[in-house]
């Protein structure tokens, strides 16, 4: 019974205190409007939107993944400053669009967001069917060097993470 009024009570918790500390009032009022926000935002995660269960394939994976997006972060912010900070005649913006091979939401978004997290580059569109991923590039040299790097270095080792 308590489960079903409070689906997620540790996420109600944490956005009334996100909601407190964005507002940056700790006043009566304030803290009822985030407990009817967290209450509400908890209660409709539970119907399905988030939180589903994910069936991990390798999570070990994720560790190797995590450093290869950091590696390269910083390759690319440097890059990324030189390029900004020489001429820009070199600069050739182009978008791409990189297939997909993976359909599984959370991979899809880890991807994504992966994707637009490093500097240069950024997701600018999903297909409907989600088959194609259209990527903004800052400076594009090979293209299919590209999309190659994109499907071995992130997605493939995704799709084992999510077992899709």
């Amino acid at each position: 019974m308590l489960k079903r009024l409070f689906p997620h009570p540790w996420l109600a918790v944490l956005l009334i205190i996100c909601w407190v500390l964005l507002m940056n009032d700790v006043s009566p009022g304030n803290l009822l409007l985030g407990a009817a926000l967290g209450y509400a935002i908890s209660f409709r995660v539970a119907e399905g939107l988030w939180l589903r269960p994910v069936r991990f394939g390798r999570p070990w994976l994720l560790v190797l993944l995590a450093w290869h997006v950091l590696v390269d972060i910083i390759v690319a912010n440097v890059e990324v400053a030189l390029l900004v900070l020489g001429p820009t005649q070199r600069m050739r913006p182009a978008f791409i669009e990189v297939p997909l091979d993976s359909t599984h939401e959370i991979a899809l978004t880890v991807l994504i967001s992966v994707v637009s997290l490093s500097p240069g580059t950024l997701c600018a569109e999903l297909s409907d069917d989600r088959t194609r991923l259209s990527v903004h590039v800052l400076d594009l040299g090979d293209e299919a060097a590209l999309i190659a790097l994109i499907k071995s270095r992130y997605e493939a080792p995704l799709m084992e993470i999510f077992a899709c």
